[in-house]
């Protein structure tokens, strides 16, 4: 009894927002399942996961999710090479029906090695992974199928948009989009009929005005990646401690990955920043993550936060963040004017 009346609360505190042009309605925050795949790697052995992962407190943590009101979870074919969407789609079972489910293609992988093997941009790639990611997630069909190759030449994108009008034709998706930071890119999938949304990384300390404006433009939901910058909104990162295990990508970097050092664990810098916000963001009774998804929903009607989890702690601290609701327009304007921006 006590997680319906929780449930009921979070799903009447904010209303639900719409997936870009569709008639979809989505929970105004959605759940990100990169860390629930696990360790996986590249063929260079750089670590593309969050580490050492359980599985049973993965579907724990998704069946709390869903008790507290949300209805959206964003994964990849990708993810732990397989093992994130077989671990959502056991979690959802039943309540498939009850949800938005949102994955991504455009990687080859070896799922007994676990390891991220190259890319591939052909319309032919795009439906037989889409027939995978459906075995693995236990489903008939796909609400959002989103095309995870940033840097994807245009011509390619257009014969991609043009195979997901084809896939949506047929049933086996709802509506599709790009994972990209290029709005010029992102303009090319908004031409077909069922793009729905972008997918870009924004948060208090990365802004992307350029993308908010066009999705604004072409009437697209904004589906925000990083909105916890990699975690250094959670207030549990460190300066000058490397506390990221062996696995967790950001123990290791890459070069796209800012606001960590290779070894040294979080940039000072960037956690001044944090600490600078403090404040702003932890007003109403929010934690620190909290208030970072305050920002976002503040930030645009079109914005759906989808930080990762891979606890049910996690889960209800970002959940109950629905609760809460956005930061008001005032405190929107503090955050800019201790930004800087």
């Amino acid at each position: 009894m006590e997680h319906s009346e929780t449930a009921q609360t979070a799903q009447t505190a904010q209303p639900t927002r719409t997936l870009g042009r569709t008639a979809i309605p989505v929970s105004p925050l959605g759940f990100g399942c990169w860390a629930i795949g696990g360790e996986w790697q590249d063929l260079d052995g750089q670590p593309l996961g969050w580490g050492k992962v359980d599985d049973e407190e993965s579907v724990r943590a998704v069946h709390r999710a869903l008790d507290l009101g949300v209805t959206f979870f964003d994964t990849a074919d990708v993810y732990g090479t397989g093992r994130s969407e077989r671990v959502l789609g056991r979690a959802l079972g039943k309540r498939r029906a009850d949800v938005v489910v949102a994955t991504k293609w455009g990687n080859l992988f070896d799922e007994g090695t676990r390891t991220l093997t190259g890319q591939d941009a052909s319309p032919e790639h795009a439906r037989s992974a889409l027939i995978a990611s459906l075995d693995r997630l236990g489903t008939d069909y796909v609400d959002l199928y989103q095309l995870h190759l940033s840097d994807a030449h245009p011509e390619q994108a257009a014969r991609l948009r043009d195979t997901c009008e084809e896939l949506v034709r047929e049933g086996l998706i709802r509506a599709y989009a790009w994972s990209t930071d290029d709005p010029e890119r992102a303009a090319v999938f908004a031409e077909g009929e069922h793009c729905a949304a972008v997918q870009h990384a924004l948060n208090v300390l990365q802004d992307a005005p350029g993308m908010l404006a066009l999705c604004e433009e072409r009437g697209l939901a904004s589906i925000n990646r990083s909105p916890l910058a990699m975690g250094l909104l959670t207030g549990k990162q460190h300066a000058g401690r490397a506390t990221l295990q062996e696995g967790d990508i950001r123990s290791r970097p890459p070069a796209w990955l800012q606001g960590f050092g290779a070894g040294s664990g979080a940039d000072p810098e960037w956690l001044a920043r944090v600490d600078a916000l403090r404040d702003v963001l932890t007003s109403g009774g929010r934690t620190l993550a909290q208030g970072a998804l305050a920002w976002l929903w503040a930030r645009s009607p079109r914005t759906v936060p989808i930080p990762g989890f891979r606890s049910v702690a996690q889960a209800e601290e970002n959940a109950r963040a629905i609760e809460k609701g956005p930061l008001t327009a005032d405190q929107l304007a503090d955050v800019e004017r201790i930004i800087g921006r």
